[in-house]
């Protein structure tokens, strides 16, 4: 619905601000413990086919976009940030039942992408850049290191969590400006894998298609029917 005017729109974010500070407190302690968790056993089971790849594992093309690309430090916060981003669908739900049902199913998704490292274990190539004008990176590339390349499931659960928040979106009453920036926070995540030389161009095509396949397959319907009566509604 337009607003009447211009002072409107003030009332309006407030009002859309305090209700999703309210969603987000809700069951705060649920949410915060079951990311805690859910993190936790994901990243044991990764660290683990990281470290014991079951064979040698294949090293990753590096194409022309790669190159092109090159490294970009100022890429690395929007690297990090996936973890604050992908933490936004569960922490907006607002039952106990909605947020163990995403769980799962973003849950779903990290077990193929295990399961794909496992059987196929993969790493991304070296880059010729001198590591020691970058101690930024230091950190991160001693802990992810170089292997569970393909699919990247930094851009996969990037793109999955993006489709859900969008799906979300007319429910929280979030507009054309939020679900914009969604869409770009999810942008800069996607580039930052291969700006930080964490992955490259065929990690991240194939960890997109595994989050938008995964995201389509296990959509409840009834996403569908609710977006449609808000839409009618407005």
């Amino acid at each position: 619905m337009a607003l009447s005017n211009a002072g409107d729109a003030a009332p309006d974010a407030l009002s859309l601000a305090l209700r999703t500070l309210r969603l987000f407190f809700r069951h705060g302690w649920f949410k915060a413990i079951g990311t805690t968790a859910f993190t936790w056993s994901f990243f044991v089971a990764y660290f683990y086919l990281l470290q014991h790849p079951r064979v040698p594992p294949i090293i990753m093309p590096m194409t022309s976009v790669d190159r092109w690309i090159g490294l970009q430090p100022w890429a690395l916060p929007f690297y990090l940030s996936l973890w604050v981003y992908v933490s936004l669908p569960a922490s907006m739900m607002e039952t106990r039942r909605e947020v163990v049902a995403y769980g799962l199913r973003i849950g779903a998704l990290c077990l193929v992408g295990l399961a794909v490292f496992y059987l196929w274990p993969t790493e991304v190539p070296n880059y010729p850049v001198d590591w020691a004008h970058h101690p930024g990176f230091d950190i991160l590339r001693g802990k992810d290191a170089s292997g569970n390349a393909c699919p990247s499931l930094h851009v996969a659960t990037a793109v999955f969590t993006a489709l859900w928040l969008d799906w979300m979106a007319p429910l929280l009453g979030f507009g054309k400006r939020l679900r914009s920036a969604n869409v770009l926070w999810c942008v800069l995540i996607v580039f930052s894998t291969m700006a930080t030389k964490q992955h490259v161009l065929v990690d991240v095509i194939c960890g997109a298609a595994l989050g938008v396949a995964m995201a389509w397959a296990t959509r409840p319907r009834r996403w569908s029917r609710r977006r449609r009566t808000t839409a009618e509604q407005e």
